[in-house]
């Protein structure tokens, strides 16, 4: 049997490291149950350097290979990454443009998938493209007077909305308003985070959740999963990670009409055959009482926690999570 040498890179830097580096553990769990990885854990802090679990620091180089600090340890050879980071630079396209650079084969979406999905306006106009129904929104390009007073417009039309960065993750950045007086605050807040914002009409809905993924040279679409969250709330970072959160979450949707949830199967595997994307994602969509079905985004590396959507949706239809890991990658490294 052929060992390989797995990198286990998480953490990132950004709003999301410390749900990254949850991530990663639940991520090294399953990878070192596999005889023939090798794993070493990596975090990425927030200055671009690499500290290893022991604390010690080591720096991934371009010739594929971890070079320790402590000089008395040989280079390790990468054979294969596992980009375990929500947010920048994991899900942006960042970090694995340059894998594609330096030609390290690695796990989860390309770059430009990646891009594509993680900006809401690029995400919203592969949707339509594709034919696949989504939220109202307006584009606000920079902040001021007039984008002030399109997203006036905006409320007065649609009664409520949400203000969100363009290009930020697990809802940060993200602002639901229904005065008018809160708008001029809320997306000066919201343009810190990001140099574009969306604004989007609020749907009163249930929030559905497909896990679509990559088994056995096959693309997956879960039967969607349920978040219920706490009166007249949405689903926060804090709410989505936090201990005391007060969401419910159902990895299958109950009293959803076979129909209804066979049409969600098929936007999200459309979606992701047509954004092209790979191994894994979390497709996340609304239902309205009247039964439409919009695409609200796509997340293309889920949180992987005790508590996250994604590995328990996989589980629940029947798939063996670790079963999952290696035969994706094993797939990209025998085709080398």
């Amino acid at each position: 049997m052929t060992q390989y040498n797995l990198l286990l890179l998480c953490g990132g830097g950004g709003s999301e490291h410390a749900i990254s580096l949850m991530s990663a553990g639940y991520v090294k769990t399953n990878l070192e149950s596999l005889s023939n990885f090798d794993v070493l854990w990596l975090e990425l802090l927030e200055d671009g350097r690499y500290r290893l679990e022991d604390g010690n620091f080591a720096r991934l180089t371009a010739d594929k290979q971890v070079v320790f600090d402590d000089a008395s340890k040989a280079p390790w050879p990468v054979d294969y990454v596992v980009p375990c980071i929500h947010g920048y630079p994991g899900e942006t396209g960042d970090i694995q443009s340059w894998f594609d650079m330096i030609k390290l084969p690695y796990f989860g979406c390309g770059g430009e998938a990646s891009v594509n999905c993680f900006n809401k306006v690029t995400a919203k106009m592969w949707f339509s493209a594709l034919g696949i129904p989504n939220t109202p929104y307006l584009f606000l390009d920079e902040p001021g007077e007039l984008a002030e007073a399109q997203t006036k417009v905006a409320l007065e039309e649609w009664g409520s909305v949400f203000i969100k960065a363009a290009s930020q993750g697990s809802s940060v950045g993200c602002y639901k308003v229904d005065k008018a007086e809160e708008i001029a605050a809320v997306l000066n807040e919201a343009f810190t985070y990001s140099p574009y914002v969306i604004v989007e009409k609020t749907i009163v809905a249930r929030e559905l959740e497909v896990a679509a993924y990559e088994y056995e040279g096959e693309v997956i679409a879960t039967l969607p999963g349920e978040i219920v969250c706490a009166g007249n709330t949405f689903y926060s970072f804090e709410e989505k990670y936090d201990s005391k959160s007060q969401a419910v979450t159902h990895v299958q949707a109950p009293d959803l009409a076979p129909e209804v949830a066979e049409q969600i199967r098929s936007y999200a595997i459309k979606a992701f055959k047509g954004m092209k994307l790979r191994h894994l994602s979390r497709i996340d969509f609304f239902l309205t009482q009247d039964d439409e079905i919009l695409l609200n985004e796509i997340n293309t590396f889920p949180g992987m926690t005790p508590i996250s959507m994604f590995p328990k949706m996989l589980q629940g239809h029947g798939h063996d999570f670790a079963r999952f890991l290696e035969q994706n990658i094993l797939a990209q490294l025998q085709a080398k």
